[in-house]
């Protein structure tokens, strides 16, 4: 069985890259599916993996994907089924028959290796370059733990995401006046947005040091004097603290024009002017927000978000 004992006792079987250099894998405690790029974040041998949606770690073994083990075994197969049909194929013979009256005698072999059975990794929505690490990888959804270094990447989505808003009112410089005050508008709103899915994450990710875990995980913060008194009641993490009151009373009152673009078409009511004290504004027209505001709002923005991840990575 020479071709068989070739292979030797173990077979090293490569998972291949997508086209884009990704390999898939698969938490053995979730099955959340997500990629990355070998080569890229941390560097030494047995490192762990772990899941960048429930956080579970483990041995790099343990996250092979069920494609994957599937992938191996086909491969395995094939090149034993493969050996074998090579060494069987050696002992062929073929005994004519000698005389009038003499039996032949012939052995054919037959047959073909156990086909490979191959697969395609999954898209995904999300590429994320830790800031830590410097790890490739993608995930479903957006927020997510490094699967190297388990950095939770909300702060550098929320950082992104105003990105996007301050490119918004770069571009408001080069159009029509009806054009950038869309573009202002909903860079406004934009900011808000990305502070409400950034906190609510953070809360999600901590509220097992939260008073409450499900109203810790409920909290919004589309409205920022509430979510600073709801945060504050869960994780006794007072988020005023990060900013001056002049600069949080303009944080607030930002937040506040949201609220009128999203529900009032922008139309100052009784409601905005008791929640923000604006003297000028009046009941019944169009609030004023200015790019400057906007800009301003997303250098606080930055300044929560750093301190309210922080103060509650810190909690015991």
């Amino acid at each position: 069985m020479r071709h068989l004992r070739r292979l030797g006792s173990q077979l090293s079987i490569p998972i291949p890259r997508d086209e884009n250099g990704y390999i898939g894998r698969e938490c053995p405690e979730c099955e959340g599916y997500f990629k990355i790029t070998p080569g890229t974040g941390l560097t030494g041998e047995n490192l762990p993996c772990h899941c960048p949606y429930c956080g579970h770690t483990s041995s790099q073994d343990q996250f092979f994907t069920k494609a994957q083990v599937e992938f191996a075994k086909s491969v395995a197969i094939n090149k034993i089924t493969g050996a074998v049909l090579k060494d069987l194929k050696s002992l062929e013979f073929n005994h004519r028959p000698k005389g009038p009256f003499g039996i032949g005698f012939s052995m054919k072999v037959k047959g073909r290796p156990q086909p490979v059975r191959h697969y395609s990794e999954l898209e995904l929505e999300e590429e994320v370059v830790c800031d830590q690490c410097t790890l490739r990888y993608t995930v479903y959804g957006t927020f997510a733990y490094c699967p190297d270094c388990r950095q939770h990447n909300s702060l550098q989505i929320l950082e992104k995401n105003l990105a996007v808003a301050q490119k918004q009112l770069d571009l408001a410089e080069s159009v029509d006046a009806d054009l950038s005050a869309l573009l202002i508008s909903d860079a406004l709103e934009n900011c808000v947005s990305a502070f409400d899915g950034f906190g609510r994450e953070a809360c999600r990710i901590f509220s097992s040091k939260a008073n409450d875990t499900a109203k810790a995980t409920a909290i919004s913060f589309q409205n920022l004097a509430g979510a600073q008194k709801n945060v504050l009641a869960q994780f006794r993490v007072d988020i005023t603290s990060a900013l001056s009151p002049t600069e949080w009373e303009f944080a607030c009152r930002c937040f506040q024009k949201r609220h009128l673009l999203a529900h009032k078409m922008g139309i100052v009511d009784e409601a905005y002017l008791k929640a923000t004290n604006d003297v000028r504004s009046n009941i019944g027209r169009k609030v004023s927000i200015r790019k400057e505001e906007v800009i301003e709002l997303i250098v606080h923005i930055c300044t929560l978000g750093s301190h309210l991840k922080f103060e509650l990575e810190d909690l015991q």
